[in-house]
């Protein structure tokens, strides 16, 4: 079919003269289109080279053509009579597309379906394939074209493609315009659309005729087709659902030429109005039930070659524009064919649908490290350490893992592997010591102390009215900021258990004069690369006390980030490797637990978002919708509001094994239950600065009193989009309550090891407030950071750095196309994150909002990161109380009920507490599982309990301390600021909370003059 608009590229430069359409339609057709439009592709690069027309492909199915035992004689003609002869009929393998790119969404595109029959013999008419096997069939999802002749056609082609505008065209010919207006049809499925051939075919030596393709229904059962308003390549995902599910038919129709006038065949816009001659039946096409993604499937059919010439001699096409098909369609597919490497001929028996699987081609040409960005956490244990997770729901490690015998808190080291990949890109084995020579290289730095401070995130629209985002230590000159730079240059190692080795520390870096710690290389008992980053230790090189949240000048602390590589050798042969990127970040102290939008999701969203990675084409509740439900819940071990809201027995407990299984029911008996859910996810559009709507999670924007709308958090765009199908519906009921997902990675398919790695290593940082944020921040959301999904793009360790970007950084100059969010080295992530981090995370808690009125507080929510850093937690008090069975159940049921301040053992004025932080992180309690009460169903058959506490139990914190910390905007002024705080407590009207005034720069990140 030869298309229009969105099928070749108007802006390539043509040859000096065109053959005049009047004299050489088709010649000028062919250079228009394959010389012109599929010739520029080819020369961009295409790879494969696409077909001119119709080339986005939606799938490629095998069905078979039957014909009824009873048809009549006088139609048993050319490959009908070929169906009727072969038991079973003709063998048919179908592809269905689209007339546009294949970037472009399907909504409202012209549909074709080319069909290609197996099994007809005689001689055919297209010159070189005279005796091939073949006869083809090719409609679309409109009864008539949008010109008459070929001489239209050519003219109108011409119109965009050399002159560069269809529109003088188009006013001069209104018959074209509406029709290709009436063109954009909507169309719910490929299975329920109805295709006509549009151009006359002989049938036989004397009648002419016009297929017609109708939709005969889909097996029962097949799932409804997928809303087009969700998925932009809709057309293919609703394909696969319901041949996944199921067959499809279409019954074939011939429409007789009945009258030579009112039927013409060389005027294509003119309808054959069936009131005149009414389709017959002769076929059926019956498309079964099949996998349109299995292996080699679409590459078979996006090879075939579709012309209506592949034909016999009875069903020759009719009319001009079939005579320049003949051409074009020919000299296409040669070429397309040609560059492709495969042979322009007819293919022999069609492919069977059960394809025997192929050998497994287990030749490794490349290899990948994963997890693509390595997540350690720093502690203050001098020697032991925990292994990052690597699975997304990790088996909990016994209570009390997490600190030493001395109660200092262990850093968590994260754990490089190498995967092989085989020409297909799939993975066939691990790399490790027993089958491949491994060299490790690692080179971290810490580069907080000569960057910029942190005010807010510089890609909203808000930073522009937030204070200037000038260098950190900006006394120091520019000839000696290289001393405000920690980097120790890379290490390396190589074979089985390496550690404590001098030369594989991180241990010569200097902030000013002061040598700095950065974490150090080991090897694990296979070779693969453990990294462990620093204690913990932040410090002042002026002994300044911190006083402010992010940019404490002449202060440094030994998180770092930067490149993971590794040199690869199977049998002396080197293997290129991806590297990846390690990251060390603050401690977790709720290891169990992940935020509801974790970095996983965003820079998945990122990439979904920019068209590099697919939409999910079903939705899971499993996968998709019950975590988003479970992160949700559970953060009531760590915030109290969450708890009464929606903790076990609270208000809207969503994983109440009854509610859950509702939610999980696709029905539309529960449409409104999961509609209402669905309605209480924060729409920004709809709720503003609402604090109410879900998550109660701070954003990026946040500041006291509110003004704007990220002033709290939202799903990304993808899991929104995904629970607004959920909520109609539209979803996989998939869920087992009593599945066990795989709890550590020798549990998971090997197939899916490197992914899973990769998802694992982010799904435990967050993505709420980057604010500035918690292990990474606001740059992970842009795509120039990558060099692939998850993988960060390097920095050419042999070019210099870039230069510097001024005084001060900008939005513009951040986003620009040579700004900082590209190619990245040493230390560039974690560069923005605040200085030291232990005054950032003792700065967030939760309920800051206490000035938008008195009276109105709550000061549980919102909150900031309590996944990783806990407002409320249940103590190991209460937690005595509850499994004591021998106590009165009121008791118990009120000392579950019962959360006391994480930072309850920090000095409760805001100043005092963000500096105990930075020598007291490691004695703070961790969030661990412990097993809950059995013998009663209000308690909760597992509960996270603040374990491990490091500080003196004597004198113990008021029982009751929730350390409201309130923003006080008049506490910094030296005269007046002490007044106000008392004057903020005593009208704080808290009985059961301990009061902590202050200013809090944190929350006041907006100046009034902007």
């Amino acid at each position: 079919m030869i298309g229009t608009s969105g099928s070749f590229d108007e802006n390539s430069a043509g040859p000096p003269q065109l053959p005049d359409c009047a004299e050489d339609a088709a010649a000028a057709l062919k250079q228009m289109f394959v010389d012109m439009s599929q010739g520029s592709r080819m020369s961009r690069g295409q790879d494969p080279v696409r077909r001119p027309v119709f080339l986005k492909p939606h799938g490629v199915a095998r069905g078979v053509l039957t014909v009824d035992p009873d048809l009549p004689p006088e139609l048993r003609l050319g490959f009908l009579r070929s169906a009727h002869e072969q038991t079973g009929g003709l063998t048919a393998w179908v592809r269905f597309s689209s007339d546009t790119v294949p970037s472009s969404p399907d909504l409202k595109t012209t549909i074709g379906i080319g069909i290609k029959l197996f099994g007809v013999p005689g001689p055919k008419l297209l010159e070189g394939e005279t005796e091939a096997g073949t006869q083809d069939l090719l409609l679309q999802n409109h009864d008539v074209f949008f010109v008459d002749t070929a001489q239209d056609m050519c003219e109108f082609t011409k119109a965009g493609v050399v002159d560069g505008s269809y529109e003088p065209y188009l006013e001069a010919h209104p018959v074209t315009r509406q029709i290709l207006d009436d063109m954009a049809e909507f169309e719910a499925s490929l299975l329920t659309a109805t295709y006509w051939g549009v151009l006359p075919y002989a049938f036989g030596s004397e009648r002419f005729v016009k297929y017609k393709l109708v939709p005969a229904g889909c097996e029962p059962g097949a799932p409804e087709a997928v809303p087009a308003g969700e998925d932009p390549t809709y057309l293919g995902a609703d394909l696969r659902h319901r041949l996944g599910a199921g067959t499809a038919a279409f019954d074939l129709m011939l429409q007789f030429r009945t009258d030579p006038q009112r039927m013409p065949l060389d005027q294509a816009t003119v309808r054959w109005e069936e009131a005149e001659s009414e389709p017959v039946k002769v076929a059926r096409l019956t498309l079964q039930k099949q996998d349109i993604t299995a292996r080699g499937q679409a590459g078979y059919g996006e090879n075939l070659a579709y012309n209506p010439w592949h034909s016999l001699a009875e069903h020759r096409p009719v009319g001009s524009i079939a005579e320049v098909r003949r051409t074009v369609y020919q000299a296409s597919a040669e070429q397309r064919r040609d560059v492709n490497g495969i042979p322009a001929v007819e293919p022999g028996p069609a492919r069977p649908y059960l394809t025997p699987p192929a050998g497994r081609d287990t030749r490794i040409v490349r290899a990948a490290i994963h997890p693509a960005i390595g997540v350690a956490r720093v502690g203050d244990s001098t020697d032991e350490y925990v292994l990052a997770p690597e699975v997304d729901q990790p088996a909990a490690l016994p209570t009390g893992s997490y600190k030493d015998a001395a109660g200092a808190l262990k850093r968590q080291a994260v754990r490089f592997r190498v995967y092989g990949y085989n020409a297909a890109d799939e993975p066939v084995a691990e790399l490790t010591a027993d089958n491949a020579d491994l060299r490790w290289t690692a080179h971290v730095a810490n580069t907080k102390g000569a960057w910029y401070q942190f005010q807010l995130a510089l890609d909203i629209p808000e930073a522009d009215k937030t204070e200037d985002s000038n260098l950190r230590n900006p006394d120091v000159p520019a000839a000696k900021r290289d001393r405000l730079v920690i980097d120790p240059g890379p290490r390396s190692v190589r074979g089985r258990d390496r550690s404590g080795k001098p030369e594989y520390r991180f241990d010569t870096g200097m902030f000013v004069e002061r040598p700095v710690y950065l974490g150090e290389l080991r090897t694990d008992e296979s070779g693969r690369l453990i990294f462990l980053g620093g204690h913990g230790v932040s410090a002042s090189v002026t002994d300044k006390p911190a006083d402010t949240f992010a940019n404490n000048d002449g202060w440094y602390d030994d998180v770092s980030d930067g490149p993971v590589t590794a040199e690869v050798r199977i049998d002396g042969r080197p293997i290129p490797v991806e590297p990846a990127w390690v990251v060390t970040a603050p401690p977790n102290y709720a290891p169990e637990l992940t935020s509801v939008r974790t970095m996983y999701d965003l820079v998945r969203d990122v990439f979904v978002t920019a068209g590099v990675l697919p939409e999910p084409q079903q939705v899971s509740f499993t996968r998709d919708v019950l975590p988003v439900l479970r992160r949700l819940c559970d953060l009531q071990w760590v915030n109290r509001g969450v708890a009464v809201q929606l903790g076990h027995g609270g208000r809207e407990d969503l994983l109440a094994p009854d509610r859950l299984a509702a939610l999980a029911d696709p029905s539309p008996v529960q449409r409104e239950l999961r509609r209402q859910v669905w309605l209480t996810i924060r729409d920004y559009d709809r709720d503003g600065f609402s604090p109410v709507p879900w998550p109660g999670v701070y954003g990026d924007a946040m500041n006291v009193p509110a003004e704007s709308v990220r002033q709290h958090v939202t799903l990304s765009p993808l899991q929104y989009r995904l629970m607004q199908r959920w909520a109609r519906g539209n979803f996989v009921a998939d869920f087992d309550p009593q599945a066990v997902p795989p709890t550590s990675l020798d549990k998971v398919p090997f197939a899916q090891r490197p992914e899973t790695l990769d998802r694992a290593a982010l799904s435990f940082c967050l993505a709420d407030a980057f604010h500035p944020g918690c292990e990474l921040t606001w740059p992970m959301r842009h795509t120039t950071l990558y060099s692939r999904p998850f993988r960060v793009r390097h920095r050419d360790p042999h070019l210099p750095p870039p230069l510097p970007y001024g005084p001060k950084l900008t939005p513009q100059i951040a986003l620009a196309y040579d700004g900082p969010l590209y190619a990245q080295g040493p230390g560039d992530l974690t560069r923005w994150m605040a200085v030291p981090w232990q005054t950032d995370t003792a700065s967030c808690r939760s309920g800051y909002e206490y000035l938008s009125g008195f009276g109105t507080y709550d000061p549980y929510l919102p909150t900031f990161w309590p996944a990783r850093v806990p407002n409320h937690v249940m103590a190991e008090e209460e937690y005595a109380v509850i499994m004591d069975a021998s106590r009165p159940i009121a008791e118990r049921l009120a000392a579950f009920e019962n959360r006391r301040a994480w930072l309850r053992w920090l000095p409760p004025r805001y100043l005092d507490s963000i500096n105990a932080m930075v020598t007291d992180f490691g004695k703070l309690g961790l969030v661990e599982r412990r097993p809950g009460p059995t013998d009663d169903p209000r308690l909760p058959a597992e509960v996270l309990v603040e374990s491990e506490v490091s500080f003196p139990l004597e004198p113990a914190p008021p029982a009751r301390r929730n350390l409201v910390a309130v923003h006080v905007p008049v506490g910094a002024d030296p005269l007046l600021g002490e007044a106000a705080m008392a004057t903020a407590v005593t009208m704080a009207e808290l009985p059961d909370e301990e009061v902590s005034a202050g200013y809090i720069d944190k929350v006041k990140r907006f100046r009034r003059d902007r």
